[in-house]
């Protein structure tokens, strides 16, 4: 259930690119740009916060996954699938946040 629910869902963002706006939500998010889509990522992530700071965890589990759902709509966006950020968090996995940060170009 995991990871092949993030999979079928990248699966179905890479099939609604090129659909028409007037076919579903993704197209038309598409359609409208990168400033729409990262309209939408801000917009969830401030719900996300306002929902923890409520105390409210159903709540929260709701605004979190569609933080997760818009941030996967940017990366298609891009050109990108979950299975990148999953290989940069293996590359991480075992190294220091603070080791890590530091690794990063300035």
């Amino acid at each position: 259930m995991t990871f092949d629910v993030l999979k079928t869902v990248a699966d179905t963002l890479e099939a609604r690119r090129e659909a028409s706006p007037q076919s579903s939500y993704v197209a038309s998010l598409f359609h409208k740009g990168e400033d729409a889509i990262l309209k939408k990522v801000a917009e969830e992530a401030a719900e996300t916060i306002m929902a923890s700071k409520d105390k409210d965890k159903l709540h929260l589990v709701r605004e979190v996954a569609d933080l997760w759902f818009h941030s996967m709509v940017l990366l298609a966006y891009h050109g990108l699938r979950p299975e990148d950020v999953l290989m940069e968090l293996h590359r991480r996995e075992g190294i220091s946040g603070i080791d890590e940060k530091a690794s990063r170009p300035a």
